[in-house]
């Protein structure tokens, strides 16, 4: 799975001239599934996305999590988090899973943002046409990729 977190002052998504999700302080969640991708990764992004200390404490620093500072959550599911673009002009999205796939990772991500919180996040429709509008606070922009971490993370224990 990958994501791109962004700390926003308010974001929202609209769907056919339908604000459908709307959230004030917080993160904004881009979600992209990645074919083949385990229940292990969701628990993985989700714990470390909800962990990471990236609001400001009384300091002005980079101190706090979503939970210390009861912020909302918005997650929106974005299959062109993994575009391949090596060759051509095209992207192409081979290594995103098909829908029959994404969709139930998607669904328990959403699940285990809300066990780890006990709030419901926001969200957008998979697949759906949406339009995103945020503030990006900070601006505060990270990427995190559960393969690549969790890879990194067992080559360190096995040291």
């Amino acid at each position: 799975m990958r994501a791109v977190i962004q700390r926003v002052s308010k974001a929202c998504v609209t769907i056919d001239h339908e604000e459908t999700a709307t959230i004030g302080r917080g993160l904004l969640i881009f979600l992209g599934v990645e074919a083949g991708d385990t229940s292990a990764d969701v628990r993985w992004l989700a714990g470390k996305i909800v962990r990471m200390r990236i609001f400001p404490d009384e300091n002005d620093r980079m101190n706090k999590n979503i939970q210390e500072i009861q912020g909302d959550i918005l997650v929106v599911s974005q299959f062109t988090l993994f575009a391949d673009t090596q060759k051509g002009n095209r992207p192409s999205f081979f290594q995103a899973a098909k829908p029959d796939e994404a969709i139930p990772r998607y669904e328990e991500f959403l699940q285990e943002m809300e066990h780890l919180t006990g709030r419901t996040p926001a969200h957008g429709t998979f697949a759906a046409d949406m339009q995103v509008a945020l503030i990006n606070d900070g601006p505060v922009t990270i990427l995190i990729d559960s393969q690549e971490n969790m890879k990194e993370a067992s080559s360190k224990i096995d040291l």
